[in-house]
């Protein structure tokens, strides 16, 4: 059967669309309406989420991006590997597009799967300026599919988001709807006795920190294809086709579960790269990430697709159907996830709020900050009970179950397809502590801020091995641009290839980088305002085939509103 676009997408797609592998862009601003609150945002063409744009793998590609804001702008194109000039990093890659200017951006289409854009000015992107990019594969799939359906997650807060940055740096639990009840302390006390929780209650309060710190931002509305939950964006199918949903996380905070009640899920594809299939009942989708799944509806009946967040704070939720206007149940939300001292590293009395102060760690002698072997990911690939998944820490309370007691997906799950590059020793490791100070609301790489911090210096050809050891209690999706991260899964050439690796809290997570893209790229947290409060680097890679060293290496990158 011909494949199909995704529902409405053809009428988004037209304007974007001039020449042969010519495409206009706009950027608006927009009014978005969740079903619970309208405010304004920024999106393209006249919409949020923008218009989906198509390519075709091997294709040369020129977009004609104007500037309809009265500020500067920018787009990035997320996971696309292309010249540094053209990733769209103000300030690392080029100057920014100015209010009123059209700025082209050219080069050529490497390679296939899902993707996404977005502004990489101030706030705009969690404001709505982002959209999705398929590439089609120059040969065939290596899965069959009938029918195809882009489904571009967000959680959009009615706060602006200057707003929210504000009063977060204000109290950093502004947003926290989740908090413990005196009905948890006594339910506490009851399973684990009156002393014991007042023990743990106290060390939580030492470190100035609360179990209920899993999300930052919450009071949002969760929103799939621009859709509330209640305005129920739908997909049609006919029973018996295979349908491919492409999932991608344009959240500014927010770690979604995603599962489909009644339907099992095959995973094809993450972070646009083919994987050897896997079938679950449910996945966590980090924010940035993506991830195909193949369905196989064979019943005339709607099924309700449920993105629930992580801390179960919210939902975004939309549905499959024969025919229009079909419903399926709503799952409720489950109970609320808690943190545990294993999130904390197992370090009960540590003060997280000065987690990136040296003075800190030089009052810790014991803990060997530089090699955090207690928390090493290669020892915790075959975990003795407790945590049922390697990449969270023994003992968290993050670890994601199915709701239905069925296969939640891990990241150990993941192998490549067909290994993109030759398996080789790296050269060196370079060690990133993801770091943060909650009180203040700061985040860090290595304890130091990106404007006070030199930028990380790779040499062409080399392959290098980043450490992650993660110092915090959240969960951080580390972007790096224009190169790809194979993703250490113990795999050796089988590992997954990715463009965002999510590091959970407590653990260490390595991953590895062919250095083949000369010029300056960007590498950060991709949770909106940990990005903007500093928990970025910029990466220089040094020589290659032609000089490619930028005129903006001294300009500061814009990652973030004024605060």
């Amino acid at each position: 059967m011909m494949r199909t676009l995704v529902a409405g997408a053809l009428s988004l797609l037209l304007p974007a669309i001039g020449l042969a592998g010519e495409y206009n862009l706009t950027v608006d601003r927009v009014t978005i309406d969740t079903g619970e609150f309208v405010k304004e945002g920024v999106g393209y063409n006249g919409t949020s989420p923008g218009p989906t744009l198509r390519f075709n793998e091997g294709e040369e590609v020129s977009i004609n991006v104007t500037n309809n804001l009265d500020e500067m702008t920018s787009i990035h194109w997320h996971g696309l590997i292309l010249p540094f000039e053209q990733d769209g990093v103000p300030g690392i890659s080029f100057p920014g597009i100015k209010p009123g200017e059209t700025f082209t951006y050219r080069f050529p289409i490497t390679q296939s799967g899902t993707y996404w854009f977005h502004s990489h000015s101030g706030f705009q992107e969690p404001e709505g300026a982002f959209g999705s990019i398929i590439i089609e594969p120059e040969g065939r799939e290596p899965f069959r599919y009938d029918r195809e359906y882009v489904v571009q997650l967000t959680d959009k807060h009615p706060h602006a988001s200057e707003r929210v940055m504000r009063n977060l740096k204000i109290t950093p639990d502004y947003y926290n709807r989740k908090q413990q009840t005196v009905g948890e302390f006594f339910s506490d006390v009851s399973e684990n006795g009156f002393l014991s929780t007042v023990k743990e209650r106290l060390a939580w309060g030492d470190m100035r920190m609360m179990q209920a710190d899993v999300e930052d931002l919450q009071g949002f509305t969760g929103m799939i294809n621009g859709k509330g939950p209640e305005q129920n964006w739908t997909g049609l199918f006919e029973p018996g086709e295979r349908i491919r949903l492409r999932f991608i996380n344009s959240s500014a905070m927010t770690y979604f579960d995603i599962r489909i009640p009644g339907l099992k899920m095959t995973v094809v594809q993450a972070d646009g790269n083919n994987v050897q299939p896997v079938n679950v009942d449910e996945f966590r989708i980090g924010v940035a990430e993506t991830y195909d799944v193949i369905v196989r509806p064979k019943d005339e009946q709607a099924y309700t697709i449920f993105a629930e967040s992580m801390g179960r704070s919210g939902y975004a939720r939309a549905t499959l159907a024969p025919e229009e206007g079909m419903e399926a149940p709503v799952p409720g939300l489950r109970e609320p996830a808690r943190l545990t001292m294993a999130d904390m590293g197992g370090m009960p009395g540590m003060d997280h709020g000065d987690m990136g102060s040296a003075n800190k760690m030089a009052e810790m002698p014991d803990m060997d900050h530089s090699n955090m072997e207690g928390m090493d990911h290669s020892a915790m690939m075959m975990p003795e009970g407790g945590a049922s998944d390697p990449f969270y820490a023994k003992g968290s309370g993050l670890v994601p179950t199915a709701a239905n007691g069925g296969k939640f997906l891990s990241y150990a799950d993941l192998k490549a397809q067909k290994p993109l590059y030759e398996e080789r020793e790296p050269a060196r490791e370079i060690e990133l502590r993801l770091t943060g100070n909650m009180e203040r609301y700061t985040w860090s790489i290595n304890g130091v801020k990106y404007e006070d911090a030199e930028p990380i210096r790779l040499k062409y050809g080399e392959r290098v091995r980043f450490k992650f050891v993660n110092e915090t209690m959240m969960t951080h999706p580390m972007h790096l641009h224009g190169m790809w991260s194979i993703l250490d899964v113990g795999a050796g050439q089988w590992n997954p290839i990715k463009h965002t690796v999510s590091v959970q809290p407590g653990t260490t997570v390595y991953m590895e980088t062919e250095v083949d893209a000369p010029g300056q790229w960007a590498f950060h947290c991709h949770l909106t305002y940990h990005m903007a409060a500093g928990m970025f680097r910029k990466v220089i890679v040094e020589g290659g085939p032609e000089s490619t060293q930028a005129a903006f290496s001294e300009q500061p990158s814009e990652i973030g509103g004024d605060v």
